[in-house]
C-alpha cells in the first residue's frame, strides 16, 4: 500500500481548527485570533477541502466540531504549539534572549575585572547557553580561531602579534590594566638595575613580552628563574623569596600577606581585548554578551 499523498495544510488553518473548537461561537474564535469571522469560516472550509474529511456539523444556530474531527484537532494541537514554541526559539535567536554562546577569558576577566558583567548578563539573558573556559590568552586565541570558541577577552597580542599570527580576527579594546613590580620581603635592591630575578609567566605569554618590554624600558634587566601561568602562584613565589615578579594589582595586593610594590608607578600595561573571527555572519547572542563586557 502507497503513502496517500501529504495535504497542503498552513498553520494558520490548522490555528483556525484550534480556536474554533475552544470557543463558543466562531465570532469568539476569530476575535481571538485577531480575524475576520468570515477569515476565519473560509479558512475552516478550506482545511477541510484539503483533508477531505468534514469537520463541523450544524446544531441549531451554531456550528460544533463532529466526533470524527478529534484525531485532526489533536494534530492541529500538536503542531500549532510545536510552532509556537519555534517561534519564540526564533525569537530569541534573532534578539539574543537565546542560544549558545562559548566564552573564553583569562583569569582576571573572570574572576575579577567583568565577574560582575558576567553574573549580571547571565541574569538578565536567563535563556542563554553560556559555556565558559578560562585558559591564558594565546590558548583561547588558538581555540578562536579554529571555531571552538565564539568570543574571547584576553591579553591583546603585541603588534608584531597581530600582524603576522593573528589574521582573521577582530579586537575590541576592553580595559587597560596597570602591571606593578613587587620584590622578596628581604630584597635590598637600590636601583632598578639591581631588581630580579624573576618569576613571570610562561615563555610566549602575551602578558609576559609586556612585562619584558617593560622592564627594558626601564633600564631593569629580566632573568626569569620561575614560571606559572596563575597569578597567585607567583604572588606564592615572590613571598617565598624566589624572585621578584611584575603582577597586576589585585592578585598581588589581596590576602592576608599582600604584597609591596618596588615603585608606585607602574612597570607595564597590559590591553585586555575582547575578540571575535572576522567576516562571520552577525550572532546576535555573541555580540549581546560582548557589549556587555565591553562595557563592565
Amino acid at each position: 500500500m502507497t503513502d496517500p499523498n501529504l495535504p497542503n495544510l498552513t498553520v494558520q488553518q490548522l490555528e483556525y481548527l484550534v480556536a474554533a473548537a475552544a470557543s463558543p461561537t466562531r465570532a469568539v474564535a476569530a476575535a481571538s485570533l485577531g480575524v475576520t469571522p468570515s477569515a476565519l469560516t473560509q479558512g475552516l472550509a478550506e482545511l477541510e477541502r484539503r483533508i477531505g474529511v468534514t469537520l463541523f456539523e450544524r446544531s441549531g444556530r451554531l456550528t460544533r466540531l463532529r466526533p470524527q474531527a478529534a484525531d485532526v484537532l489533536a494534530h492541529a494541537r500538536r503542531v500549532v504549539a510545536e510552532t509556537r514554541g519555534l517561534a519564540r526559539w526564533a525569537e530569541g535567536q534573532r534578539t539574543g534572549r537565546a542560544g549558545v554562546v562559548r566564552l573564553g577569558t583569562i583569569d582576571a576577566v573572570a574572576v575579577h575585572h567583568r565577574a560582575e558583567a558576567i553574573r549580571r548578563h547571565r541574569q538578565d539573558v536567563p535563556g542563554l547557553d553560556l559555556r565558559l573556559n578560562v585558559a591564558p590568552s594565546g590558548e583561547l586565541l588558538d581555540s578562536l580561531r579554529v571555531g571552538d570558541l565564539d568570543l574571547v577577552a584576553c591579553v591583546e597580542p603585541t603588534r608584531h602579534d597581530l600582524s603576522t599570527q593573528l589574521d582573521g580576527i577582530d579586537f575590541d579594546h576592553c580595559f587597560t590594566e596597570p602591571l606593578f613590580a613587587y620584590a622578596p620581603a628581604q630584597s635590598n635592591a637600590e636601583t632598578m638595575a639591581d631588581w630580579g630575578p624573576w618569576v613571570s609567566y610562561p615563555r610566549g605569554s602575551h602578558t609576559r613580552e609586556v612585562i619584558a618590554a617593560g622592564l627594558v624600558a626601564a633600564g631593569a634587566p629580566f632573568t626569569v628563574v620561575a614560571e606559572s601561568n596563575q597569578p597567585e602562584v607567583l604572588r606564592e613565589m615572590v613571598r617565598l623569596g624566589m624572585g621578584w615578579a611584575v603582577l597586576p594589582a589585585v592578585p598581588a595586593e589581596t590576602g592576608s600577606e599582600p604584597l609591596k610594590r618596588a615603585r608606585r608607578r607602574p612597570v607595564a600595561e597590559r590591553r585586555i581585548a575582547v575578540a571575535r573571527r572576522s567576516g562571520l555572519p552577525a550572532d546576535a547572542a555573541v555580540e549581546a554578551l560582548a557589549e556587555a563586557l565591553l562595557a563592565g
